[in-house]
């Protein structure tokens, strides 16, 4: 390049000596400042901005376009140029530099221009220019990205929101929404853009960047803007489109997975548990329910929420992932939201429904295996073994029976469980197994429990009952399933001392179970409650029960303080 250039100015210098030793015939250009990349050249009939000096032979300036700080413009080849100007423009690149020599027949000829430019004078240009265009011009656009995936792309009548640099063809910097640290947001197709952006944005996707060149006619014409824009200047926009949306616009739902099972879907009323990661269209994150390790949880249909997630959340599966697209003006409108979602910005929601219920709803029963002789199923009161593991709907395993030494117990009715279990275990045969779904007002409620079971939690038993026997009332050890013998403290004293230790006591009370006539309270320790009994009836505390310490469970009632017999 370096070597090209000194060869055009040796013969630009030639030019110049033999141009003192006679007329010189044509133009004499040197091209001492090409461009790496020219687009375009200009061409006769295009219209061209161009700065430039004008001195004499001499040396003697006698113009100069900066020193009016306007570059000029004109056609090329229509004769509103020298001619000597008409011929040594063509094939100019934008930014490209010339020296020119305009011999006076080319130029201002005999007469010259009185006061500046003698007769006969051979003229000096240093040319650069600065912009070229033709009347025929359209809009040009070049997509520098893409997006991947283009389900829509800009109309005319759609609300866009965009970044952009905009300069003059020559580079020079007029205007960016950068600068301003907001994107411009317009309707396209309206008027309320020039109409060369109109055009340049139209079929765009979101995430998409183009350079769109817009020609002067199609920008602000033979006016400009103010300052910054001369007049016939053509723009040079670099645009990335952030999003876009059409007034009419209701949401949409992508990327459905739903699951096999999905026996219900939530509509208005019910009250869902979600996670969610909230997005603009350029796939700047505003917001994420994970970063907070907490679901968000809420009624839909009822203005709780925005209009757009109110409306997408309804028809949802439990485990449903799904994503909702929402407009603005489903959304946070005109004003946004904080500094995080900018007014009028279309956001994207992906969610993960984790549960949701219904407060009017109960427990949900499904049976999975029962035995085929079935005559006796727990109820109120009875004395039950089973098996358990507890999870939440998307299969967090939350607490399991197995993971103790021995299996869970407890008596129906005694409220030891959570309300939807003990319904979920009523009914049940020895051997049955269940699947038991608890909406949350019969289970943690809105509060939940720290060991894991998080607020407003729908929760999923699956259960196996191991064993059932009768139970026996509140607040007794032993009952009898007949008659009490007609002189109890008679029975008792086995060996008719008139008074019954301990170990008789035990003898006498293990023989009524063994022969049918009395039973002990279910899932306590037999020793446990036979030492708790006799203590209670030892009324002097000297280790022994005597007739008159003695009394049924009948007779203490009244006074409320012995539990047995």
């Amino acid at each position: 390049m370096i070597f090209n250039s000194l060869v055009l100015w040796l013969q630009f210098l030639i030019l110049c000596v033999s141009s003192e030793s006679g007329p010189l015939e044509d133009v004499v250009i040197d091209r001492y400042d090409i461009p790496k990349i020219c687009p375009r050249e200009v061409q006769m009939g295009d219209f061209v901005r161009y700065h430039y000096n004008g001195t004499l032979k001499d040396g003697v300036k006698f113009d100069a376009s900066y020193d009016r700080g306007i570059a000029v413009a004109g056609f090329v080849g229509i004769g509103r140029l020298i001619t000597g100007l008409d011929r040594g423009i063509l094939g100019m690149c934008v930014n490209e530099r010339r020296k020119l020599i305009v011999p006076p027949h080319l130029g201002y000829g005999s007469i010259g221009v009185p006061g500046m430019i003698p007769a006969d004078a051979t003229l000096y240009f240093d040319i650069i220019l600065v912009d070229v265009w033709n009347k025929k011009d359209e809009v040009q656009i070049t997509t520098l990205e893409k997006p991947s995936q283009c389900n829509r792309t800009v109309q005319n009548s759609d609300f866009v929101r965009y970044h952009y640099n905009g300069t003059l063809l020559d580079g020079t910097y007029f205007d960016s929404s950068y600068s301003r640290s907001s994107s411009y947001d317009t309707y396209v197709g309206s008027g309320w853009l020039i109409k060369g952006m109109d055009q340049g944005l139209l079929g765009m996707c979101a995430g998409e960047w183009r350079k769109i060149i817009v020609p002067p006619f199609l920008a602000y014409g033979e006016k400009g803007y103010g300052t910054i824009i001369p007049a016939h200047s053509s723009l040079v926009f670099h645009v990335f489109l952030i999003d876009f949306h059409n007034p009419k616009d209701g949401i949409t739902v992508q990327s459905q997975v739903i699951p096999q099972n999905c026996k219900r879907r939530a509509v208005t009323g019910d009250y869902v548990r979600y996670h969610y990661n909230g997005t603009l269209m350029d796939g700047v994150l505003f917001d994420s329910s994970y970063s907070r390790n907490n679901t968000y949880n809420t009624y839909i249909g009822m203005g709780y929420i925005i209009p757009g997630m109110d409306a997408g959340l309804q028809g949802v599966c439990i485990g449903e992932w799904r994503r909702i697209i929402i407009p603005p003006h489903l959304g946070y409108g005109e004003k946004g939201a904080g500094n995080s979602i900018p007014g009028s910005a279309v956001l994207i929601f992906d969610v993960h429904v984790i549960d949701f219920h219904n407060p009017k709803d109960s427990v949900d029963i499904e049976v999975t295996y029962k035995p085929e002789v079935c005559n006796v199923t727990s109820k109120k009161g009875d004395f039950i073994l089973y098996h358990y593991n507890c999870s939440l709907l998307d299969g967090t395993l939350l607490f399991s029976s197995n993971n103790y030494e021995n299996p869970q117990q407890i008596s129906l009715g005694m409220n030891k469980v959570i309300d939807g279990l003990e319904i979920g275990l009523t009914g049940m045969c020895a051997g049955e197994r269940r699947t038991i779904i608890v909406p949350p007002h019969l289970a943690h409620g809105e509060s939940g429990v720290a060991r894991g079971v998080p607020a407003s939690a729908v929760i999923q038993f699956d259960i196996e009952l191991l064993h059932r026997e009768e139970g026996i009332p509140d607040g007794y050890l032993f009952i009898w399933l007949g008659d009490t013998p007609d002189n109890l403290f008679e029975a008792m004293d086995l060996d008719k001392n008139g008074e019954v230790p301990l170990e008789e006591f035990s003898t006498f009370l293990k023989a009524q179970v063994e022969e049918g006539k009395g039973r002990f309270l279910p899932g306590v320790d037999r020793e446990k409650s036979i030492s708790d009994m006799f203590v209670n009836q030892d009324r002097n505390k000297d280790e022994k029960i005597t007739a008159d310490e003695l009394r049924l469970k009948t007779e203490e009632e009244a006074e409320n303080v012995h539990e047995e017999l």
